[in-house]
């Protein structure tokens, strides 16, 4: 293994208790050890030490980035490493003991061409039960693109595309964006043979409203990279069409019994209703139907839809002066989530007779 490429280890962490069985185990897999290991402290205002001693041998280095985001925090770990490639991990994986010998391996099969290789995930879920909704979201990133919870870079592609765009401020879309400014610089991008459990963290009831604001994001990827970034990235493109639907018929409804539609009115609230209930159903059905997952679904699936489409406007309004990377990310066409969102926000022509398309 002494002829397999030098790498360092960059750990962003806001203190979680994870970050101790992340280092633990990275110091167990010690076939081949990194060069250092960073660990970046991301907290806004630090509580206590963090667990380094968790990581014995290893001995961590630690910077600080005071809250300003992951993206961030990796860039601050990676621009002090001087090994030719460098491993992003998650305070919240855990790596098996063999993790750095295929490490090793996929470095080593990397050509000069390869930017960066992604290890594979894998999403421990209960074996006596259906998983929950937030268990089956974890899940996913298995088939995740990409993702920077156990994701090895070379050092140079990425000083080349200088590193994670800041304007990321959650864990979310910030690996997509790289990815794809890796490979608009030349690189390609491979999945290893190596593997990470990626355990299901614990979570309040609220976690999937929270989780909406990622439509921000979103809306900051299609004025970066044009409107068919989904594809390129690799990512599932969401129910934000439906959630703009939804919330149109929701808005709809009391406008129009307002100014006397009632017939109208009726029919916007009964379809509203419907497609909560289809979005509420999606969620409990695969689930274990437990009372409380079932209440659960039902309050946050009545919630999502309004709050995913309110933080998608607010990104396209906070991005709108963006600057896209290509002349191919231009302003999206008016598709399915642009037509409910121009129906919602125009005012209710009512003396206004009906126009003829041409």
């Amino acid at each position: 293994m002494t002829a397999a490429p030098a790498y360092s280890v960059v750990v962003p962490t806001i203190g979680r208790p994870c970050l101790a069985d992340c280092l633990r185990a990275l110091a167990a897999a010690a076939d081949h050890p990194p060069q250092e290991v960073v660990v970046v402290d991301d907290r806004p205002a630090p509580d206590g030490p963090l667990p380094l001693e968790a990581a014995g041998p290893l001995r961590p280095r630690v910077l600080r980035t005071a809250g300003r985001g992951p993206a961030a925090a990796r860039n601050a770990g990676w621009r002090t490493v001087r090994t030719p490639w460098t491993v992003f991990l998650d305070d919240d994986v855990r790596v098996p003991p063999d993790w750095s010998r295929r490490l090793a391996e996929d470095l080593a099969a990397a050509d000069a061409g390869t930017g960066g290789v992604q290890g594979r995930l894998h999403v421990p879920l209960p074996e006596d039960r259906r998983p929950t909704d937030w268990e089956r979201g974890t899940a996913g990133l298995e088939q995740a693109a990409w993702a920077t919870a156990d994701m090895a870079y070379r050092t140079a592609a990425l000083a080349e595309v200088d590193g994670f765009d800041e304007r990321f401020r959650r864990a979310f879309r910030e690996d997509a964006d790289l990815a794809l400014r890796v490979r608009e610089a030349g690189w390609s991008l491979r999945r290893g043979r190596r593997t990470t459990q990626h355990p299901v963290r614990p979570a309040d009831p609220w976690v999937s409203v929270r989780a909406q604001r990622g439509n921000a994001d979103d809306a900051l990827m299609t004025r970066l990279h044009g409107p068919d970034w989904w594809t390129r990235a690799e990512a599932p493109r969401g129910r934000l069409p439906r959630h703009a639907l939804v919330t149109s018929l929701a808005a709809a409804a009391p406008v129009l019994a307002l100014t006397g539609r009632r017939r109208a009115a009726t029919a916007a609230a009964a379809l509203w209703a419907l497609g909560t209930a289809e979005f509420a159903l999606a969620r409990v059905l695969p689930g274990p139907r437990t009372p409380r997952e079932i209440t659960t679904m039902a309050a946050t699936s009545v919630l999502i839809p309004p709050l995913a489409v309110r933080h998608w406007l607010t990104g396209r309004l906070r991005h709108r002066r963006v600057t896209p990377r290509n002349p191919a990310a231009r302003r999206p066409p008016a598709r399915h989530t642009e037509v409910a969102l121009t129906a919602l926000l125009r005012p209710h022509p009512r003396a206004t007779p009906p126009r003829t398309t041409p």
